[in-house]
Formats: C-alpha cells, sequence, structure tokens
C-alpha cells in the first residue's frame, strides 16, 4: 500500500509572527547607517547608477539563465559560459577554469592597486535548484562588473570579478586562496539575497566531518552474535549528537544525514556511514564543539565493538566572516539610494545564520559580505519558496540594487584614500585567524 502524501505544518508558525514583528520593529528604530568618508566623486556614483540601469536587461537575463540551469558544486559549467560570453559581448577578457578549478572564472579592468575583488557565487543546491539565490549573488556581481567597466579610465587601481564555484559545500573560494587568487586584493565584496536588508550578520564558520563505522556481518536471526552492528553504532553515534545539542551554545548548530545505514534485514549491517556539518560562532568554541563531536563518534565505537573512521574537513572549514565596518557603512549609504533602509547588524531572538567560505576570504583582506532583502519575511532559505523569489519581480530587483551598491562601493575605496586606509586599520586591529585544528579532529 502507498502512503497518501499529506501537508505538514511548519513548526512554530505560531512563533514565526512574533519574530517577524521582532525584525520590523528593529528596523523601524534603527538608526541610518552614515559613513564619515565621501567615497567616489558624485558624478561617478551616479553615471555608475545609471550604466546599471542600461545593463538591466543583461543583468536580469543573466540571473534566470543561472537559475534555469540549476548545477551542483564544481559542476556549474553552464554558468561559467553564460557569464563568459556576457562579458565577451561587452568587449571585455575573462579567463574561465581559473585557479585549477575548471568552472571559476576571473575578469579584470582597471590598473593596478588598490585593487577590489567582486565575488560571484552560481551553485545550486540538490533537488531543489537555486533555493539560495546564487543566481541573484552571480548577476549582481557581474553587473557592478560590466558598470565599473564602462568607468574603468577613472579608476584609480583595478577591479577584479572572481567566479567562485561550490560554496555549497566545497569551499571554492579556500581553494582559490591556496591558488593565489586574493594575492594582490585590497579588498573582497559580494551580496548574498535574503529576507532582510542587512550590512552585516554574524555567519558560523563551519566544518564537515564525515564518519565509517565498520563491523561484521552476519544473519541477523540464525547467528545475530557473530556480528558486530554498525548500525547500532551510527546510530549510537547520531543519538549523542542529539543529546549534545542540550548543551551547545545557543549560536552553535551540528546537523547530519546517515549515508549508509545497511542492505537487508536479515543482515547485520558490516558497514554504515554519516556526514555532519559542525557549526560555531568563535575559532575557540568551534575548536571544543569538535572535540566533543570527535568524543561521541569514538565512544559510539567503544560501545558497539565496531571500529569508526572520522575524516575531518574533506574541503575546508569556514570561518567566521569578518564584516569590515568601514566598507559596510558605504554600502548601507550606496544601498540608501535605492530605496533600501540598511540594518548595521542583525539582532534577533533566533539567529538567522549560516555559514559561508566567504568568512576565510575576509580573514585575508577587508571584506563585506552584505543581505540583500529578496524574498517575503518567513521563507527559509534553501526552500522551494525562496527558490520561486528567486526568479520572480523580488529576485530580479535585488540583483539590480546589489550590482549598484557593489559596484559604487567598490568605486568609494579605490578614490577614497582615507577610507581605504581606515579599512585596513580596522582590519589589522582584528588579528589572525588561527585554523580550527587538524584534519584528524586534534588540536
Amino acid at each position: 500500500m502507498t502512503a497518501t502524501p499529506r501537508s505538514m505544518p511548519r513548526p512554530y508558525e505560531a512563533f514565526l509572527p512574533t519574530l517577524l514583528n521582532e525584525a520590523s520593529e528593529q528596523a523601524r528604530r534603527a538608526e541610518a547607517v552614515v559613513s564619515p568618508h565621501p567615497g567616489a566623486p558624485q558624478d561617478l556614483t551616479d553615471r555608475i547608477e545609471r550604466y546599471v540601469g542600461d545593463l538591466g536587461a543583461d543583468i536580469v537575463g543573466l540571473s534566470h539563465q543561472v537559475f534555469d540551469h540549476p548545477e551542483l558544486c564544481f559542476e556549474e559549467h553552464e554558468a561559467a559560459a553564460a557569464v563568459a560570453r556576457l562579458v565577451r559581448s561587452h568587449g571585455l577578457a575573462i579567463e574561465v577554469g581559473s585557479f585549477g578549478l575548471p568552472t571559476s572564472f576571473r575578469a579584470r579592468v582597471g590598473n593596478g592597486r588598490p585593487a577590489v575583488a567582486i565575488l560571484a557565487e552560481y551553485d545550486a543546491l540538490p533537488d531543489i535548484g537555486h533555493g539560495c539565490g546564487h543566481n541573484v549573488i552571480c548577476a549582481s556581481a557581474v553587473g557592478a562588473f560590466l558598470a565599473l567597466a564602462r568607468v574603468a579610465s577613472e579608476l584609480p587601481g583595478s577591479v577584479e570579478l572572481i567566479g567562485t564555484p561550490a560554496e555549497e559545500g566545497g569551499s571554492g573560494k579556500v581553494l582559490i586562496a591556496r591558488a593565489g587568487g586574493f594575492d594582490g586584493i585590497d579588498a573582497a565584496m559580494m551580496i548574498h539575497p535574503g529576507v532582510y536588508d542587512v550590512g552585516t550578520y554574524p555567519p558560523q564558520g563551519m566544518r564537515t566531518v564525515n564518519v565509517v563505522y565498520q563491523g561484521l556481518e552476519a544473519h541477523a536471526a540464525a547467528m545475530p552474535f557473530m556480528g558486530r552492528n554498525a548500525l547500532d553504532a551510527v546510530v549510537a553515534a547520531y543519538s549523542g549528537i542529539s543529546q549534545l545539542r542540550q548543551h551547545m551554545l545557543p549560536s552553535d548548530r551540528i546537523h547530519g544525514v546517515i549515508l549508509e545505514g545497511g542492505r537487508r534485514p536479515n543482515i547485520v549491517p558490516g558497514r554504515t556511514a554519516a556526514s555532519f556539518y559542525v557549526r560555531s560562532r568563535r575559532t575557540e568554541t568551534m575548536r571544543e564543539l569538535s572535540s566533543r563531536v570527535q568524543q561521541i563518534f569514538e565512544a559510539a565505537a567503544h560501545m558497539t565493538g565496531t571500529s569508526v573512521d572520522v575524516e575531518w574537513d574533506p574541503y575546508p572549514e569556514e570561518q567566521p566572516v569578518r564584516t569590515n565596518r568601514v566598507l559596510m557603512e558605504r554600502y548601507a549609504v550606496n544601498m540608501a539610494r535605492r530605496g533600501r533602509a540598511v540594518l548595521g547588524q542583525q539582532a534577533l531572538e533566533v539567529p538567522l545564520n549560516g555559514s559561508t567560505d566567504f568568512g576565510n576570504v575576509s580573514h585575508l583582506v577587508p571584506g563585506i559580505h552584505p543581505v540583500v532583502a529578496m524574498a517575503t519575511p518567513g521563507v527559509a532559505c534553501h526552500s522551494r519558496e525562496f527558490a520561486a523569489e528567486a526568479r520572480g519581480p523580488r529576485g530580479d530587483r535585488a540583483a539590480l540594487d546589489g550590482a549598484f551598491a557593489l559596484a559604487s562601493t567598490a568605486a568609494d575605496f579605490l578614490h577614497d584614500a582615507a577610507m581605504r586606509a581606515a579599512a585596513m586599520a580596522e582590519f589589522t586591529a582584528a588579528g589572525e585567524c588561527v585554523p580550527v585544528q587538524t584534519s584528524e579532529g586534534k588540536e
């Protein structure tokens, strides 16, 4: 008998209006974000805005094209090709396959230092496509670059467009950084769609950990005593993680899936596997949380008489984002021209955060990763509803507004020497970021 699909209510639906009202009240009371730095000449900013308008059809068209051909991490061949076609159609050079990654790309206008990098993301999610709105990210970055290309001769420096594949689980930006992609870059920026206009918010750092348990197969009815049940081990590990959640910091997250659980009920499972994401907001708390997770995995093996193989960071760990406030303030001022009141920071009862490999970039150079309101408050990111917004009128507007804000903020940074000095002073004062742990999960 086939089960009949049924509609499942969203958890905490009664609480959601309270959360949204809190956010609305915070926005109403928030003071406008201002900048003490004048940035680029007003005439230049005016022309950049006009050029973004002229490029509107190209920007929206690229957003829709990337949306209509969703590709998973490291497989974004059509997206990279679409960007290359558009950039070349404007008479500009672009390299596809940069940094040893076939689906990365790089283009440059202007000359010398200082140099600003505008980053594009364009990978999708399994099953739900662009439920994170990376088509909007890509279109805004390319649009900003094309607008700046029209004023390149007036820029005291250069602008790079860097295509960064595999944000959803591949840490493409870290691989690009290791290949020298941010050498000679003085600032980096990108936008991300969301449900509020926020200039700075604290995404957690993230580590991936894969675990495999090896037991002994046996006939589950005739001779179960001859087996060692790897399914019991992975279930014990999953349960242990669930029990740990009660004692984690409110800002921390752990979530995972069991990838292998056995083949048939009459065979004691001899091999099982699971994968988890471990997230924390600070390096020191990530270190402690990772150690607790490692202990749980090992304890599950001891309980069940199985062996365990724990693989930390098959892709590089993602660091928490350091928002450069000097850059963010100019971004907020520029977004105000588009009718958007950017909140200085997110401070809700429930942190609405994820993780991003841009965090690693923000520890290399001053950077910003603001959120552009695109979806209706209450719509969850990584959902089909969010994906629908990414190809709708609000997604189109977010791409256009984001393109202008990125382009004008990059021009501000290049033109305003005092602003650059302040941004670098803030970045330097934050200090270096030390990786959490080695790949074995040990300090």
